[in-house]
């Protein structure tokens, strides 16, 4: 984590994330509002991201605070993936692909 507040921002190898907890309207968005969702099991949107080794990631993250819904669990032989949620409460998807899927994606490029 490169700044722990509001926004934060984190980098993940050559990726940077920014999380931000919502705010008023701005000029470039000048009729909205952000805010936390009010239900936790409600969403409408959520992060992906895709790792190359997922148990790793569940572990250090998890070592380092991170509340996962469950550990990793294979989705039908195409990924293993889990869920977490952000200090907001926001889901974030942690997945990585299996080899059968990593095979179609390179057999359709």
């Amino acid at each position: 984590m490169i700044k722990p507040d509001n926004p934060c921002y984190i980098k993940l190898a050559n990726t940077w994330i920014i999380l931000n907890s919502g705010g008023g309207p701005t000029p470039d968005k000048p009729e909205v509002l952000l805010e936390t969702p009010s239900d936790l099991n409600r969403v409408n949107s959520f992060l992906n991201l895709r790792v190359a080794d997922i148990w790793a990631c569940y572990k250090q993250w998890g070592d380092k605070g991170a509340l996962f819904l469950t550990e990793p669990l294979n989705n039908h032989g195409w990924e293993w993936r889990c869920y977490m949620r952000d200090p907001d409460g926001y889901l974030i998807e942690v997945g990585q692909y299996t080899e059968i899927a990593l095979n179609w994606f390179n057999n359709r490029s």
